[in-house]
């Protein structure tokens, strides 16, 4: 059986889509576990509505906790021996999980996971929807996972054997006060207990990108602080391990770059302080990457930003809108 977590808080007439596209998958033996989070519109009602339509839905109501808290209360009640998350605006095609238990059993693996698509009202980007498959131990798993090149952070589109959550079910790995990025953390500490995994690029997760969702809502102080909390936990982590380290660090320099050349907008207050911390901490980081084995690219950013960060910003600034990026999570 596979037991597919769905945590919900206020996602309305949305959740019947994700919910229905979960139990018209191909593979029929299914359990789905909808944990609602505290909810204050109607979300408990449409739930209870769709138990009533199939009695492989289970509803577990409990006080809001965020996203994380929802996620390990579905894992700890679930029956299946595969464990996969949903998000309860999201929908999945009906090969989806076929595919990836096909895939686990071939390959031997604890962990089988595929691509997404991020669809946005007027357009859909894929990630990354080659077809390749690509067999990784442990160490690959988590070097792809860090690195951030094809593997993507999120839990959605990816498959777990159910004993690797025994560690996080029984101790306080996963920090609840984590709202942002909190994918990539409970990915890493999956990953590192899986001794190996399975990776086809395909692409039946369809990623929704609305109005206020996560990719497009506006910052504050999760966005802005979270991200480098995370990944400052997975280096302590893998601090004795030479590849692990220099793939987190590189991705720690990325988040201190962005950091420090965002611009202030009418966000002064919020982001000012950030930024402050975000330049001192890469010029004490620049020393390290310059004389370790990281890319140029790394390497020269870095000490650009690190340097002048003005002027870093204003030619990134440039080269954004010059490609369109900087409107890439604009919804029209």
């Amino acid at each position: 059986m596979i037991s597919v977590i769905v945590p919900i808080y206020n996602l309305g007439e949305q959740i019947e889509n994700s919910i229905k596209s979960i139990l018209n998958q191909n593979y029929q033996d299914i359990e789905v576990i909808a944990v609602d989070d505290g909810s204050t519109d109607d979300s408990l009602r449409i739930l209870e509505k769709l138990v009533e339509t199939d009695q492989r839905l289970r509803v577990i109501h409990q006080e809001n906790g965020g996203v994380t808290k929802a996620r390990l209360t579905g894992v700890a009640a679930a029956q299946g021996e595969w464990i996969g998350f949903v998000d309860g605006d999201d929908f999945i095609e009906p090969d989806m999980y076929a595919r990836l238990i096909e895939n686990a059993h071939t390959y031997g693996a604890d962990i089988s996971h595929c691509g997404y698509q991020m669809v946005f009202p007027s357009h859909v980007d894929y990630y990354y929807n080659t077809g390749r498959l690509i067999r990784q131990d442990q160490r690959a798993g988590l070097k792809d996972l860090l690195e951030g090149s094809f593997i993507e952070p999120g839990l959605w589109n990816k498959l777990f054997h159910r004993t690797l959550f025994q560690s996080l079910l029984h101790s306080d790995a996963m920090d609840l006060t984590v709202k942002n990025m909190e994918d990539l953390l409970m990915n890493y500490y999956l990953f590192r207990e899986a001794k190996s995994s399975v990776y086809e690029d395909f692409c039946p997760y369809h990623y929704m990108v609305r109005e206020n969702s996560a990719a497009t809502s506006r910052l504050n102080e999760q966005k802005l602080r979270d991200p480098l909390r995370v990944l400052k936990r997975i280096k302590e982590d893998c601090k004795d391990d030479p590849v692990l380290l220099r793939a987190v660090n590189a991705r720690i320099a990325g988040c201190l770059i962005g950091l420090a050349t965002m611009p202030l907008g009418d966000q002064a207050e919020l982001i000012a302080p950030h930024r402050r911390a975000a330049r001192r901490e890469l010029r004490a980081l620049v020393p390290e990457l310059l004389r370790g084995d990281y890319s140029r690219r790394t390497k020269l950013l870095s000490a650009w930003a690190a340097a002048a960060p003005a002027s870093y910003a204003a030619v990134h600034k440039f080269y954004a809108r010059a490609r369109g990026t900087d409107k890439k999570y604009e919804v029209r």
